[in-house]
């Protein structure tokens, strides 16, 4: 039996150098093919590689307005617009503002009856809908139209995607609003659904029973001038656009009175906290001669203007409301934090990919072990076993080293 343990434990030891041997091979592929860095591609390769597919508001997406939609034809070829001066000479630094890219104008015939529509493209969604609001009024009647309609008599606005749509109308009939969605579903569509309003307006907190929100009021901004121009009620220096901000502002209906609220959102908590305490003593500083206030907050009832912060969102108030109301209004908005995935965090990171790595080498290493010690346990107790069965001892050692011929 002392002879069978040397045995086994010969064969043992035996599978562990082989496993050593396996293990640390694999080790050094493994780690050979993650520190391998990649040839810079040649410039041939560059060259011939092909172009990126165009997004969404490129010239290769197509024309922007399409040449015929619900009986209406194009009256001449559509003009583009390259420029804000050309889109808005009036509002063209709002609309650089927003990220205006191009757009094009054309009109449309359809019978005695003609349309012209203006179409503006800007980098994002977020510019759409905040030049649709720059543009809407207060007030005007919500349209079942792309993203968002409105009108007003014989214009009607729209945003889908990432392009605004302003119509004018020789007549308003029952089907206006129809021509209109076909013309909307013609126009160029991003991807990925990106005809979502700014994240901010969602923080706009609605009361039902004791003042809803107006959403034809909302109006955002992501500048100084269209902040001004869309009837802002801070001065525009003093919101801090140049530091990332974007602003949205609405009109609420309260019990005592109506009441204007905007929030405007920064990029970090910390900045919003600055910010805030400008804010705050611009409002405690009152309404005076060397600090005056702007015609919103000035016609406000006293009391009524106040400040709060909820993370990165900084709220202000002011209207004819009560300052109690005002308060209930402002103890509404509330910031939530959600975690959400990078973008291109779909596939694994570095750190994954490290631990995979490990994780897989010590997988292998395991099995190796494993695989040798099961070899080693049928090798040598098979052996063994052989040798007892033909009646020799399970060990070879007390074998003898030479041959003997015995000779009588």
């Amino acid at each position: 039996m002392k002879a069978l343990r040397r045995m086994m434990t010969r064969q043992l030891m035996l599978g562990i150098l082989v496993t050593g041997f396996f293990g640390l091979a694999a080790n050094d592929a493994m780690f050979a093919q993650v520190m391998v860095t990649p040839a810079k591609p040649s410039a041939a390769s560059i060259v011939s590689a092909p172009p990126k597919t165009t997004s969404f508001g490129s010239s290769a997406s197509g024309p922007l307005l399409p040449r015929d939609f619900a009986g209406w034809r194009l009256q001449a070829a559509a003009t583009p617009i390259t420029g804000a001066q050309q889109a808005d000479s009036s509002y063209a630094a709002a609309l650089a503002e927003y990220g205006f890219t191009d757009g094009a104008t054309a009109n449309y015939i359809r019978g005695n009856e003609t349309m012209t529509v203006r179409a503006l493209r800007f980098s994002d969604a977020t510019g759409a809908y905040g030049a649709y609001t720059f543009y809407r009024h207060s007030g005007w009647p919500k349209e079942e139209i792309g993203s968002g309609a409105a009108s007003d008599h014989q214009r009607i606005l729209f945003w889908q995607g990432e392009t605004f749509v302003d119509v004018s109308v020789s007549r308003v009939s029952a089907m206006t609003a129809a021509d209109l969605r076909e013309l909307a579903g013609d126009l160029p569509h991003p991807e990925t659904d990106k005809s979502l309003a700014p994240p901010v307006v969602a923080d706009l907190p609605n009361v039902p029973g004791d003042g809803p929100l107006d959403p034809q009021t909302t109006h955002y901004a992501l500048g100084p001038i269209g902040y001004a121009g869309s009837g802002g009620v801070l001065p525009p220096t003093l919101v801090g656009f140049d530091r990332g901000a974007e602003a949205v502002t609405a009109n609420y209906a309260l019990r005592s009175g109506p009441a204007t609220l905007t929030l405007i959102n920064y990029p970090t908590p910390q900045m919003a906290a600055a910010l805030e305490s400008q804010i705050a003593a611009y409002v405690k500083g009152g309404n005076t001669t060397l600090h005056p206030w702007t015609a919103a907050m000035a016609n406000s009832t006293p009391g009524s203007v106040q400040v709060k912060r909820s993370g990165p969102l900084v709220a202000v108030v002011c209207g004819d409301a009560v300052p109690d109301d005002m308060r209930l209004l402002l103890g509404l908005v509330h910031f939530d934090a959600n975690i959400s995935r990078l973008p291109g965090g779909d596939g694994p990171t570095e750190v994954q990919k490290t631990a995979k790595l490990l994780l897989g080498i010590m997988l292998l290493v395991a099995v190796m072990f494993t695989a040798a010690l099961l070899l080693a346990l049928l090798l040598g107790g098979g052996r063994a076993l052989v040798r007892l069965a033909m009646g020799k001892p399970a060990s070879s050692v007390y074998d003898e080293e030479f041959t003997r011929l015995d000779l009588k």
